[in-house]
């Protein structure tokens, strides 16, 4: 029983009762499978010949999906973010590993994704993290399944949870004015100036430099953001191509600059270690800002001597934008003023905005078929 038959390869019952089964690659190495019955190695050694047949890579049944996760992040981490990579590392260490990262990577099936994302849902993780785990997972495996590692992406046939879109906080135009008054006394007003007037992402705010701003002009160009790394500050590129832009800058914006740039040289003046020159908003010594900082004590203390409501930093740009539609800005500018990829991103983010929009368009229109 324990003898091979013609074009099975090594087939062999073990010691312990299992069946083993083991093919010959390149360079000398050997691939191994284990069953309990010959039929069961005898089919997966008949898989290993047809995928050396198809010149795709052998999987052996030691090969664990954390093992091929932990090459997987290693092979992309040079086209990530540092954020980017360390949240597809929690990712997959948190929450994938205990679950699936002992199963071996032949057998993952559609099942175990099934159960991963229920189990994290259970544990109390939000739908909304769970759909981003899926993302990071659906690309690893994507990524084997191209390679020939896998036969397919199991990810592809798993239903991820429904994202439920936070409510943006939006301020009114009078909650604005407030803001700004009570920002005159704050060394970052003209921060929540821009922020307001541009819908500039917390990070590109941060990254700007005094080279970027044209004050004669009245304008700025967005060429970097800001991100903290575990080995310190890091410049990087914008989120998106269309992320590097040109921003026309309103007059109170230009003369909020004009007044920030005065008081940083005279902060310069003071300080006999300023690190950078260049960065428009730094703190007294320099430095780039901390946004955890920056929001704890300036933005939300802010808020509370404004007596306006907690909000988020982000929601200054969701301000911007609902300002810019609902005062009948095309949506195509102010996408482009955003950043966003394409105009569809702005009208979907700010639906609410369309029925003031139409009521304008309609108004409009009477008024001109009216004479």
């Amino acid at each position: 029983m324990s003898r091979r038959a013609n074009g099975e390869g090594s087939i062999y019952k073990r010691k312990d009762g299992l069946w083993a089964a083991t093919i010959s690659l390149e360079r000398g190495r050997r691939k191994s499978f284990y069953g309990k019955t010959r039929q069961a190695v005898a089919e997966k050694l008949a898989g290993a010949f047809r995928r050396r047949q198809d010149g795709l890579p052998v999987l052996s049944d030691r090969q664990i999906v954390a093992w091929y996760f932990e090459g997987w992040l290693e092979a992309v981490r040079p086209s990530l973010r540092p954020r980017t990579f360390r949240r597809y590392e929690q990712y997959i260490r948190l929450h994938a590993n205990p679950l699936i990262g002992a199963v071996p990577l032949a057998k993952l099936s559609p099942q175990h994704l099934e159960h991963l994302y229920a189990n994290r849902l259970d544990s109390g993780l939000s739908p909304t993290s769970v759909a981003h785990l899926h993302a990071v997972l659906h690309r690893a495996l994507g990524q084997a399944a191209r390679q020939g590692i896998l036969g397919r992406n199991v990810a592809d046939v798993v239903n991820k949870p429904r994202i439920r879109r936070r409510e943006m906080a939006v301020l009114t135009p009078e909650q604005v004015r407030t803001l700004f008054r009570a920002a005159q006394v704050d060394r970052l007003q003209a921060l929540y100036v821009l922020a307001v007037s541009t819908g500039m992402r917390q990070g590109e705010l941060l990254a700007l430099k005094w080279r970027d701003i044209d004050l004669d002009g009245a304008a700025l160009q967005v060429r970097s953001t800001l991100q903290r790394t575990r080995d310190g500050f890091e410049f990087s590129e914008p989120k998106t191509a269309r992320s590097r832009r040109q921003i026309a800058l309103t007059r109170a914006a230009v003369e909020a600059l004009r007044l920030h740039r005065a008081s940083q040289l005279e902060e310069r003046l003071r300080c006999p270690y300023w690190q950078n020159a260049e960065i428009v908003f730094a703190t007294e010594a320099g430095t780039p800002i901390e946004a955890g900082n920056m929001i704890r004590r300036s933005f939300q203390p802010l808020l509370a001597r404004a007596g306006l409501p907690r909000i988020r930093f982000h929601d200054l740009r969701h301000t911007a934008a609902t300002l810019m539609l609902s005062q009948g800005i095309h949506p195509k500018i102010a996408s482009e003023m955003l950043g966003h990829s394409t105009i569809a991103v702005t009208l979907d983010l700010y639906s609410h905005v369309t029925p003031t929009m139409q009521r304008q368009a309609t108004e409009a229109l009477d008024a001109l078929l009216r004479g």
